[in-house]
C-alpha cells in the first residue's frame, strides 16, 4: 500500500500531469495566481483519492472560491480561510427537535387545528414555525407568519403605553383615575371612600370586576380558594394518620362527613369543588357592539360596586385595562390606538393591529373551539372595541419575540453601561422594566403558582431551597386566553457575571412566544420548557 501510495504521489505531482487537472490550471491562471508548481496539492489530493478508490472530485465547499483567494502581490503563506460558524438552526438543533415534539403532543392531547412558536436567543431569532392549520376549512397550514389573537399579552403591550408617558412625566401612577378621567364616578366600599389608582388597576388591585357580575359568587370563590390551601396540608395529614393507624373510629367519619358537607355546600353556590368558573361561560366575553372609543366603553362596568377594597384583594380583570385605555387618552392627547401604533412603529412590530372584522389582514388565522358534541366549529363573531388595552390586538410569533427583546434589553442595559459607553438606551429605561418585573405585593400569578403578578407581567423570582435540588429560574411570562384562541410570552434572561457584563451586549437570555387558534390551551409551562431547553444547548455551545 505505501509502494502504491508513494508512486501516485510522484505522478501527481509531475508537471503537466492529468492529476494536476487542466482546467484546474487554468482557472488558477485566470486568478491571477502564481503558476502551479510540482508539490501542488491539488493533484496530489485526486491521485490519493484515486489510489484509495475513493471518488477523485474534491468537495467544492471545502474548496476556497477564486473571489476568495489572495491576489498576487500577497503571499500565499499569510492567507488563512475563515471557518464558518454553524447556521443558528444547526446550533440548536437538538433543542429544536425536543421542542417540537412537545408541540406535536401538546396540539395533539387538546386538539388544536394549528399552533405556532417563535424563540430568540440573545435577541437573535433562531427558530420559528408552524404547526397544523390556521384555516381548517380551506386547509392553509400555520406558519411563522399566521396572525393570531394575542389576548390578554395586549395588557403587557399597554403597559409601555403607561409607562412611556410615566417616564415623560405625563402621568401619575398614584393619584386617582377620575384625575385623567372624570366620566369614571368615584367610588365607596362597605360605606367608606375608596381611591382607585392606576398603578392599582395595572396590578389588578383595583377592585374592579371581571368578567364574573355577581360579587357573592366571586368572594365565595375567593374565601373557598384560601381555605383549600390553608386546610388542604392538615387535612391530608390527618387522611394519611388514619390510613397508617387503620383506624375506623367516629374521627374518620366525621372528617369524611366534613369533607362531604362542604363538597355540598360548593354545590349549594354553584361551584364545582376547587374549580373555578369559566371565563367562557361569561356573556360579556362574546359582545358584537362596536364601542367607538375607550370612554364609551367604560359604560359597561363603571357603575358597579367594587367588590374588594382597593389594595387589599387580587382579582384579575381585563375591564381595568379598559380604564387604563382611557386614562391613556387623556395622558397623551392621542386616541389609545393611534399611541398604541406609534409603539408598534418604534418596536418595529409591523404585523401587530387591533382586531377589527372589516379590514383585511393577510395571514389572519380563523378561530376554533369544540361543541358540546366534542365537533370542532367556528367561533362566534365577537368585536373585541371594548378590550383593546386587555385583550384587542392581533400579531405574530415574530413581533412578539421582537416586543420581549425590546423589554428584555431595557432590563439589562444599565447592567452593560459601564463596560460597554456606546450601547443605545432601551425602549424603556432599566429603572422602569426594573419596576415592571418586580412582583405586588398581595397578588396571584393563575399560570405558574410559584410567581406573582407584577406590572402587567406574571414574575417568577430566582430561588434554590436546598444544595442539588430543583433550581427555580428567575422568568416573566404573560398568558392569553381568547374566544377561539391562546397565546404565551415568555422572557428567561440569562444569569449574568461579570465576564457577560464585560464581553457581551444586551439582550442576553431566551423569549418563546406561542399563539393557538384554540382557546382555553395552557401553554406557559410549555414555552418554559422550551426556553429551558434552549438555554440548556446555549450553555453547551458556550
Amino acid at each position: 500500500m505505501y509502494r502504491l501510495l508513494s508512486t501516485v504521489t510522484a505522478w501527481a505531482a509531475t508537471p503537466g500531469s492529468w492529476a494536476c487537472g487542466r482546467g484546474q490550471r487554468a482557472a488558477h491562471h485566470r486568478a491571477g495566481l502564481p503558476p502551479l508548481g510540482p508539490g501542488w496539492v491539488g493533484g496530489l489530493g485526486l491521485g490519493l483519492g484515486l489510489a484509495l478508490g475513493s471518488p477523485g472530485a474534491p468537495d467544492p465547499e471545502a474548496l476556497p472560491q477564486a473571489e476568495s483567494l489572495p491576489s498576487q502581490e500577497q503571499p500565499l503563506a499569510q492567507w488563512s480561510p475563515q471557518i464558518p460558524m454553524p447556521s443558528p438552526t444547526r446550533r440548536f438543533a437538538r433543542a429544536i427537535d425536543s421542542s417540537r415534539d412537545l408541540l406535536h403532543r401538546i396540539k395533539d392531547e387538546v386538539g388544536a387545528p394549528g399552533i405556532v412558536v417563535g424563540v430568540s436567543v440573545d435577541g437573535k431569532e433562531v427558530w420559528s414555525e408552524g404547526l397544523g392549520y390556521a384555516d381548517v376549512e380551506n386547509r392553509v397550514p400555520c406558519k411563522p407568519e399566521t396572525v393570531m389573537r394575542i389576548a390578554s399579552i395586549s395588557k403587557s403591550l399597554t403597559m409601555v403605553a403607561l409607562a412611556k408617558l410615566w417616564e415623560a412625566g405625563k402621568l401619575d401612577l398614584d393619584i386617582p383615575v377620575q384625575h385623567y378621567v372624570p366620566e369614571f364616578p368615584e367610588k365607596e366600599y362597605e360605606g367608606e371612600k375608596v381611591s382607585v389608582t392606576t398603578r392599582l388597576l395595572i396590578s389588578h388591585l383595583s377592585g374592579i370586576r371581571h368578567y364574573e357580575k355577581d360579587m357573592k359568587k366571586v368572594k365565595e370563590e375567593k374565601a373557598y380558594k384560601a381555605s383549600k390551601m390553608i386546610k388542604g396540608t392538615m387535612e391530608s395529614d390527618q387522611e394519611k394518620e388514619f390510613k397508617e393507624k387503620g383506624s375506623k373510629s367516629n374521627e374518620k367519619s366525621d372528617f369524611a362527613k366534613a369533607k362531604i358537607e362542604q363538597e355540598n355546600d360548593a354545590k349549594g353556590r354553584n361551584l364545582k369543588p376547587g374549580k373555578k368558573k369559566n371565563d367562557f361561560d361569561q356573556g360579556e366575553l362574546y359582545l358584537k357592539e362596536k364601542f367607538e372609543n375607550s370612554i364609551e366603553s367604560l359604560r359597561l362596568f363603571k357603575n358597579d360596586p367594587l367588590f374588594f377594597k382597593p389594595g387589599d384583594q387580587f382579582l384579575y380583570s381585563t375591564f381595568g385595562y379598559t380604564l387604563l385605555a382611557a386614562i391613556v387618552e387623556r395622558a397623551s392627547g392621542y386616541k389609545y390606538l393611534d399611541y398604541m401604533q406609534k409603539i408598534f412603529h418604534d418596536l418595529d412590530m409591523l404585523t401587530t393591529v387591533q382586531e377589527e372584522n372589516e379590514p383585511v389582514i393577510y395571514n389572519r388565522a380563523r378561530f376554533y373551539v369544540y361543541n358540546k358534541k366534542r365537533r370542532l366549529v367556528n367561533t362566534p363573531y365577537v368585536d373585541n372595541s371594548y378590550k383593546w388595552a386587555g385583550g384587542g390586538f392581533l400579531s405574530t410569533v415574530g413581533d412578539l419575540l421582537k416586543f420581549g427583546n425590546a423589554m428584555l434589553y431595557g432590563y439589562q442595559v444599565g447592567l452593560f453601561k459601564n463596560s460597554h459607553e456606546n450601547l443605545l438606551p432601551g425602549y424603556l429605561k432599566p429603572e422602569t422594566m426594573v419596576m415592571i418585573w418586580t412582583p405586588v405585593p398581595n397578588t396571584e400569578m393563575s399560570w405558574d403558582k410559584e410567581g406573582k403578578y407584577a406590572m402587567a407581567w406574571g414574575v417568577v423570582e430566582k430561588k434554590q431551597t436546598y444544595g442539588s435540588c430543583r433550581k427555580q429560574r428567575h422568568y416573566a411570562s404573560h398568558t392569553g386566553g381568547a374566544v377561539g384562541a391562546s397565546s404565551v410570552l415568555l422572557v428567561l434572561p440569562e444569569e449574568l457575571d461579570a465576564d457577560a457584563v464585560n464581553h457581551k451586549v444586551p439582550p442576553r437570555g431566551i423569549v418563546v412566544s406561542i399563539v393557538c387558534n384554540m382557546q382555553s390551551v395552557g401553554l406557559n409551562s410549555t414555552a418554559l420548557k422550551i426556553a429551558l431547553e434552549f438555554d440548556k444547548d446555549k450553555s453547551d455551545i458556550a
